[in-house]
């Protein structure tokens, strides 16, 4: 995408929220968190999406479970 582009994107997003919190006034503005993302995450699904991508990569996968500590 190209920069200005994003940076259009970007600002679009900022005045939908501004506007989304001045339309309502019992609305409130709620960090997520910086790991609200990575925390959401499915292991088993992003274990077999890995998997694939390096099957597709031509490499041979055994796992082996980690001992936990």
């Amino acid at each position: 995408m190209p920069k200005g582009k994003a940076l259009v994107a970007l600002a679009r997003s900022i005045l939908t929220i501004i506007w989304h919190l001045l339309s309502d006034p019992a609305a409130r503005y709620t960090d997520l968190g910086t790991d609200f993302y990575a925390s959401r995450v499915d292991t088993s699904r992003k274990t077999r999406s890995l998997i694939h991508q390096l099957d597709a990569l031509g490499h041979k996968v055994t796992l082996t479970p980690a001992e936990t500590a």
